[in-house]
Order: structure tokens, then C-alpha cells, then sequence
């Protein structure tokens, strides 16, 4: 495959441009067909436990199992995509997370799984996720012309969220039919393909520059520090993890004790959140253009935060399918923009230390905001720690708006 441009010619930007270059075409497609499988498992892991457990927390940490290697290994991770081929840094994350998965496969069959054990599982994938997040990420420059990057990034947020709409609810049938054994396998199988696209993938990258671990950290740490628009995007990025994390942490526990659901009903809950995602991720780029990076944030976290209210009372499932498609269009339109807002204001050479601090920032928050979420719905009640999540974003949203705005247009920006 080819370098950073493939010989295409400089077009107006539309949504769907960087499919015209073959590397990122061939990668999303790859890429997507393993985000189902990693959907797959997510729900497959998520429904487990609610069966091994009556705890709210632990069918909580199920979720923020998957986030919290990156907040404590994120930083890590971006030295080494920026210390080492990027390429091959995803190719050991991506083979890693498959014997896992295969180690969960297998465990789950033989009937051996318990909840500290799957969430030692979750823990490892999350794992793998860490150390793919900041190199994936950096390397979306390598597939498109700088001029696509916001294309190219909102499209790879589609795969993800397509990913989340058909996942979940194939990831409920599987459970319901053959059990979760098969999800975990399916999944196993599902990193099979990446891996080719990327054994094949030979991008035009200079040898990177190798700077002491430690020190590679530090120069990372100092730009997010010094950088005033990368620090209020991080901000941002905390405040809503930390509020939006209470909704899927908690969808197990929702579907089974107020909807006395299944695992379909549950998968069909999250795919009616990946659909609004994907609807939300067609428009938010025109969106940001039209008004702004700031208003789309504060606005789709009040959005957010408004879903939930529905979301706490709920006890039919087309009222919560709905506020599920509307907190999925919010998620990915806050995410998507905080993630384009990070990348145009990266220097390449630290790129992958600037990523990993936002994922580290970010999925930190959720990994937190699950796990208290969590805790106060075993003190108190679901409702309460819903309408808590509720109450944390509409606070967060006005208040940060003032206190640290989203960067303007132009303010810090490193790309054209």
C-alpha cells in the first residue's frame, strides 16, 4: 500500500474523501470488522457477569476494566508510538489482545470463568487497547492528507459506532444461542484480519527518533501543560467521561432489574446507541464548522445529560432505546470534536504522547466515573446514580464553558 498521499489530488473536503486513499480504506474496513468482534465480546463479557453476580460495582468494572489500562499505561503507550514504528507497535497490540481473547475463549468454555477472572480478561484486552490507542490514532496521518485528518477521523469514529450499532445485538443472539464462549471466539478471529491489512501496510514514515523513555514523557506532560487549548480540551475531555461513563456501565444492570430484560434486549439497547452515534458522526463535522467546537460540546453534553433523565425512570424498552439513540448521537459528537481539537494542535514528533495523555485524560474519567457511579448505585439506588451522572454533566457543561472554553478556530492550531 501506498504513503501518506497515494498520488490523490486536492479536492474540497466532503465526508467521505479519505476513502479515495487505499491504506485508509483498506484499514477501515479491517478495522471495523474488529471493532464488531470487539463489540461482541463487550456485551458477551458484560451479560456474564450479571449472570456470576448480583453486584452492581462489579458488572460496573466490567466496563471500566477496559478503560483504566489506559489511564494508567496511556502515557506509556504514546512514548512508544513515537519511540518505535507505529506500524509494528499495533501489530504486537493487535496479536496481543487475540491470544487474550483466545485465553478467554477458551477459559469460558471449559466453565472455569469466575468474576475476578474475567475481569483479570477485560484488564488484559484493556491492556492491548492502551498500548494500540495512542499509535492507531497517530497514525491516521500516515493514510490521508493532512486536509482529510477531520474526515479521516470522523469516519474512523463511524466504523466504530457501525461497529456498536450491529455489534451489541448479534453480540445478544450469539449469547442467547450458542453462549459466550462462541462471542469470545468470534471475537478472537474477528483481529485476524487487521493484522494481515497491517502486515501488508508499508507506509513513507522517517525512522522515529528515540528519545529515554522517561524523558519522552516528560516533553509530552510539558506541551499539554504549557499548551492553554490543549489543556481546556482535556478538561473537557474529563468532565464528560466521567458523567457520560454512567450509562453504559450501568445498561446491564438497567435491562436486568428495571426491564427484567435479557441479553438481546440488552444488545438491542446498545446498538440503538451506536446508531445514534453514527447518525450524530455524519453531521458533526459540518456541524463544528457551522458553530463552532465549543456550542457542539456544551450542547451535546446538556443533550447527554437530558437523555439520562428518561433513562433513570425507565421501565419499558422503547423509552430507553430512544434515550439510548440520543445519548449515542451526543457521545460521539463530544468525542469526535475533542479528538479532532487534540490532533490539529499536536506537533508530529510528540503526536503520539499528545493522543495518549487525552486517552489517558479521557478514558480515565470513565474508568472513575464508572466505578463511583457504580458504588452509588450498590449505596443508594440505579436511579439515583443515573440522575447523579445527569446532574455531574449539566453542572460540568455550563460552568466549564466559561472556565475553560473549547480552543477557537485557529487558537493553537499546528495543521493546515
Amino acid at each position: 500500500m501506498g504513503g501518506r498521499r497515494n498520488g490523490v489530488s486536492p479536492e474540497p473536503p466532503s465526508a467521505f474523501t479519505p476513502f479515495r486513499y487505499p491504506a485508509f480504506r483498506a484499514i477501515w474496513i479491517a478495522n471495523l470488522a474488529s471493532n464488531m468482534g470487539s463489540m461482541i465480546q463487550s456485551v458477551a463479557a458484560a451479560w456474564l457477569m450479571t449472570e456470576l453476580t448480583s453486584s452492581h460495582l462489579l458488572i460496573a468494572l466490567v466496563a471500566a476494566s477496559t478503560t483504566i489500562p489506559v489511564m494508567l499505561l496511556g502515557i506509556f503507550a504514546g512514548a512508544i508510538a513515537d519511540n518505535f514504528d507505529r506500524r509494528r507497535v499495533m501489530l504486537a497490540a493487535q496479536t496481543g489482545m487475540l491470544i487474550v481473547s483466545a485465553a478467554l475463549t477458551l477459559t469460558t468454555y471449559m466453565d472455569a470463568i469466575t468474576p475476578l477472572t474475567l475481569l483479570f480478561f477485560t484488564l488484559a484486552v484493556g491492556c492491548g487497547t492502551a498500548l494500540n490507542g495512542p499509535a492507531w490514532q497517530a497514525s491516521v496521518r500516515l493514510q490521508v492528507g493532512p486536509r482529510d485528518l477531520p474526515q479521516a477521523i470522523a469516519l474512523n469514529t463511524i466504523a466504530f459506532n457501525l461497529a456498536r450499532s450491529v455489534g451489541p445485538a448479534l453480540g445478544g443472539m450469539l449469547v442467547a444461542i450458542v453462549g459466550t464462549a462462541a462471542a469470545f471466539g468470534l471475537n478472537a478471529l474477528s483481529y485476524v484480519a487487521l493484522i494481515v491489512v497491517l502486515l501488508r501496510w508499508h507506509p513513507e514514515t522517517a525512522p522515529p527518533r528515540r528519545t529515554p523513555m522517561l524523558t519522552a514523557i516528560a516533553a509530552g506532560i510539558s506541551f499539554c501543560a504549557h499548551s492553554n487549548p490543549v489543556r481546556r480540551v482535556l478538561i473537557r475531555g474529563f468532565a464528560f467521561g466521567f458523567g457520560a461513563a454512567g450509562f453504559q456501565a450501568l445498561l446491564p444492570s438497567l435491562v436486568r432489574d428495571r426491564l427484567h430484560g435479557t441479553e438481546i434486549v440488552y444488545g438491542l439497547c446498545l446498538a440503538a446507541f451506536g446508531a445514534g452515534s453514527i447518525f450524530a458522526a455524519l453531521w458533526v463535522g459540518s456541524s463544528r464548522r457551522r458553530w463552532g467546537s465549543d456550542r457542539v460540546v456544551t450542547t451535546a453534553s446538556l443533550i447527554f445529560a437530558a437523555a439520562m433523565l428518561p433513562v433513570a425512570v425507565a421501565t419499558g424498552l422503547p423509552a430507553l432505546m430512544i434515550a439510548a439513540f440520543v445519548a449515542g448521537g451526543a457521545w460521539v459528537s463530544t468525542l469526535t470534536t475533542l479528538n479532532v481539537a487534540m490532533q490539529l494542535r499536536s506537533p508530529e514528533e510528540i503526536l503520539g504522547r499528545c493522543l495518549s495523555i487525552y486517552q489517558a485524560v479521557t478514558f480515565g474519567a470513565m474508568a472513575l466515573g464508572a466505578y463511583t457511579l457504580g458504588l452509588v448505585a450498590d449505596l443508594s439506588s440505579l436511579p439515583a446514580a443515573i440522575l447523579g451522572s445527569a446532574g455531574w454533566l449539566l453542572l460540568s457543561a455550563l460552568v466549564l464553558r466559561f472556565v475553560a472554553p473549547m480552543p477557537r478556530r485557529d487558537e493553537g492550531r499546528l495543521l493546515p
